[in-house]
């Protein structure tokens, strides 16, 4: 891919992140329905790793950590993760630095968060304390 490409495909990229963050600043997923709903609580009634982030990523946005946490600890722990991985990839391919997050793309790292991301999903879905305490707060429809 010739270098144009790539940096155009990065800077679309960047600016389809910030239109999202700021659909999810302005409009808070508890309060509008627009936003898309998880089909597996619909269909099942189990809470999936995912449900609760859109209220979460609302949340943090505004600053709220405590909240945040509260609908989706995975997504507030793993942030900071998926951030520095993100921005050394486009560092890298925008020639900004040497540095290279080979880490992010070691089988045993990526095995690790498959595991991780299971046991939450298994964990949130077990109606006893402290387990329940990972359910998105207030359930999320």
């Amino acid at each position: 891919m010739n270098t144009l490409l790539r940096h155009t495909l990065y800077w679309l990229a960047a600016g389809l992140v910030l239109a999202v963050g700021f659909l999810y600043y302005r409009f808070n997923p508890a309060e509008v329905s627009f936003f898309p709903a998880c089909l597996l609580r619909k269909y099942t009634g189990l809470y999936c790793p995912g449900c609760g982030a859109q209220r979460a990523l609302h949340q943090l946005l505004h600053g709220h950590i405590r909240e945040a946490f509260r609908y989706n600890a995975l997504l507030v722990l793993a942030i900071p993760y998926v951030t520095l991985g993100f921005v050394l990839d486009i560092a890298r391919h925008l020639r900004w630095t040497t540095l290279h997050p080979a880490m992010y793309r070691k089988q045993s790292v990526i095995l690790g968060i498959a595991v991780l991301i299971c046991l939450f999903w298994i964990f949130r879905n077990i109606p006893l304390e402290p387990f329940s305490w990972l359910a998105p707060a207030g359930g999320v429809d």
